[in-house]
């Protein structure tokens, strides 16, 4: 007997309508409110303020050191917000989803998802080339424009798009608000963890919240985009199912060779391909003897032979002694 968890794992006669969000109100105070944070993370850190002390403080304390015994679990921990296995984990599980729904949706948006994180994370970094705690040269400087990469954080902003992407595709209001706790969750312990370890500043883990949040908060504007791209693939499989379908097969002559199977040289044979035709006993090829007559050949053009098992039996007619078998009479 079949139960619930089961047969959740068949895929769904036809695809279900997801509601696909909108660009609410709510959504873009939220947008705004994130731009204008991440804008004065960044003026803060430009112009050397309290943020950079606080940065500078909590990196001399050392937290690694304060709390040695927690360094080995989180060394594992923080590969949550790198940025390889994360993508295939959620990959794997959204591909099923595609699967079970019929839609290239999820995926879809992981991708442009996962485009927007490297496009905008990425300029910032190169741009900004601030290094990390354990390169910085000067005490209380910012250390902008030295070549580095870790403004902003990019394990954190990762955590903050791979996981939140899927509270973003939940299809249920529970399900989103288990899934959104869970994401926030994550990403703000990966974030925490890299200021432990000292491999970022605590302004590069704010700077990463941000950046995370407004992908996801972006996310809608990119539907229509998602859409023509899901109907432009599904479109090119069509078309290439259909010549498939219409592919012409190639024509085979009557008594010709048959697919596959190619003659054989030598001394090989192959269901008495090269086998000399037989004539039928008794048939109306076959020479006739008579006492005193003399056998004469004659050249019969030869036919193909036939496989035994179709031939047609014959049955001679007359007596099957030869002549001079027989026993003479008297008289």
């Amino acid at each position: 007997m079949r139960t619930d968890i089961f047969a959740r794992l068949d895929r769904e006669p036809e695809p279900p309508k997801i509601e696909i969000p909108r660009m609410s109100r709510i959504r873009l105070a939220l947008f705004g409110g994130t731009s204008a944070f991440y804008l004065a993370i960044v003026v803060a850190v430009l112009a050397s303020s309290w943020l950079v002390i606080i940065d500078w403080k909590v990196m001399l304390f050392r937290p690694y050191q304060q709390w040695p015994e927690l360094h080995a679990f989180l060394d594992y921990f923080v590969v949550l917000g790198q940025r390889g296995p994360t993508a295939v984990m959620v990959a794997a599980w959204l591909g099923w989803r595609s699967w079970r729904q019929h839609t290239l949706r999820p995926l879809l948006a992981l991708g442009v998802s996962l485009l927007l994180l490297n496009v905008t994370v990425g300029a910032v970094k190169i741009g900004l080339g601030r290094l990390g705690p354990h390169y910085a040269t000067e005490i209380g400087s910012p250390e902008l424009f030295a070549g580095g990469d870790i403004f902003p954080s990019g394990h954190t902003a990762n955590a903050v798009v791979t996981w939140g992407i899927l509270a973003y595709l939940a299809t249920t209001p529970r399900a989103r608000r288990y899934l959104s706790a869970l994401s926030a969750t994550v990403s703000l312990g990966v974030g925490l963890t890299t200021v432990y370890l000292g491999t970022h500043w605590l302004s590069d883990v704010l700077l990463g919240w941000a950046a995370g949040l407004l992908i996801l908060l972006a996310l809608p504007w990119c539907e229509p985009l998602i859409g023509r791209a899901e109907a432009f693939i599904l479109d090119l499989r069509e078309q290439w199912r259909a010549r498939r379908r219409l592919a012409p097969s190639l024509p085979v002559a009557a008594g010709g060779p048959r697919p596959g199977i190619l003659p054989q040289r030598g001394g090989g044979r192959q269901d008495g391909a090269d086998r000399e035709p037989v004539a039928a006993v008794g048939g109306p090829s076959a020479p006739t003897s008579r006492p005193g007559t003399q056998l004469t050949h004659t050249p019969q053009r030869p036919h193909p032979h036939s496989v035994r098992s179709e031939r047609t039996p014959v049955t001679p007619s007359g007596s099957r002694r030869p002549p001079t078998s027989r026993h003479a009479t008297g008289g």
